[in-house]
């Protein structure tokens, strides 16, 4: 009798487990959409704010900053994801891609190489793996994106190959890139760029991430080699309290050649209080210094270096529904900031809102 119960249980067992694989579905569909507003009290005559900013860009209109929809496929051995995208942020990051590349959020595919460890090779356009902020706004603590963001890579293309450990704690990426935000290589370059990301998350509460980018994204008739490292924190105190700190640090060469290099580099610290489920209020500091203008060029005596600060408020409608508001300050050394009456100035105020919706 005991056989017989056991066989009738075993059974069961896999006929359960062969229904949950059957109700598995590998290919998802997914979209997400954001509309802002944002009023520049310098009110520039191209409603357009500084060049530096790529995300939320536009000024003194409704518009989308990133619409897209998307496409994953997703089983134990095979991976790939297609997400076609519009709105400011694809017209001020894709600027210098070609057709329809310019409307490529992502696109990569990758495959297992491993039965008994979670290894992976990927290839195509992918997020970047430099950074806490993404292009997804509803994924971030800020409606707008730091200095911090806006001035290093949104997205890559490459091949990579990456590890999560058994535990979950670790992850280690090594990456073959085309570029710093590139998808067709520049004219003239033949040199591949290379970068790596370690994370590393000993609990729920404390994520401590490494990155890097070394590479030229010249011709290589005036190849100058850029070498970057991105490093932030983010530690959640309490279901409350949360703070994430970070540091970017670069170095390009003067020249082709040269042994000398200019230096830039941008910390941020962000700290974000919750005291219901649905509100959140999140305080911004920020530094950039880019004196020789590597990154950013102003043309100006001092090169730039701001200092920024912002306040934002989120209220979470729906579980997939957020209206978000924020009032953020730019602060230049130098009067770089352009006016309606076409003078400068050193202070740049901004009060955007937005709403913002995925399923």
């Amino acid at each position: 009798m005991k056989k017989i119960i056991f066989g009738l249980l075993a059974m069961l067992s896999i006929s359960a487990n062969a229904q949950n694989d059957s109700l598995r579905k590998p290919l998802t569909i997914s979209g997400y959409a954001e509309v802002y507003y944002q009023a520049d009290f310098n009110n520039p005559k191209n409603n357009t704010r500084p060049s530096f900013v790529y995300s939320h860009n536009r000024n003194n209109e409704v518009n989308v900053n990133l619409a897209f929809i998307k496409a994953g496929y997703s089983t134990d051995q095979i991976r790939a994801n297609v997400a076609i995208a519009a709105g400011t942020y694809m017209n001020a990051n894709y600027a210098a891609e070609q057709g329809v590349m310019k409307n490529i959020y992502e696109a990569n595919a990758g495959f297992k190489i491993s039965k008994k460890h979670d290894l992976w090779i990927d290839a195509g356009i992918f997020p970047s793996h430099l950074g806490f902020e993404s292009a997804i706004g509803k994924d971030n603590w800020t409606l707008t994106r730091s200095l911090f963001a806006d001035n290093s890579p949104y997205f890559e293309t490459g091949a990579k190959i990456s590890y999560n450990s058994p535990s979950g704690k670790w992850f280690l990426s090594g990456l073959v890139l085309n570029g710093w935000q590139r998808i067709q290589r520049v004219d003239g370059n033949s040199t591949p760029a290379f970068g790596h990301q370690l994370t590393f998350k000993p609990n729920e509460k404390l994520t401590l991430n490494s990155g890097s980018f070394i590479g030229n994204d010249k011709p290589d008739s005036i190849r100058q080699m850029r070498f970057f490292h991105n490093l932030y924190g983010i530690y959640q105190i309490s279901k409350k309290i949360g703070i994430t700190a970070g540091f970017d640090i670069g170095a390009e060469q003067k020249a082709k050649g040269s042994e000398q290099y200019n230096i830039w580099y941008t910390p941020v610290l962000i700290a974000k209080y919750s005291p219901t489920e649905k509100f959140s209020i999140t305080a911004r500091g920020e530094y950039y210094q880019d004196e020789k203008g590597v990154i950013i060029s102003t043309n100006s005596e001092n090169g730039f270096k701001t200092f920024g600060y912002s306040l934002n408020a989120d209220y979470q409608i729906l579980p997939n529904l957020v209206w978000r508001t924020e009032i953020r300050n730019l602060n230049s050394k130098d009067a770089i900031f352009m006016k309606r009456n076409e003078d400068i100035s050193n202070n740049s105020l901004t009060a955007v809102t937005a709403i913002a919706v995925s399923f």
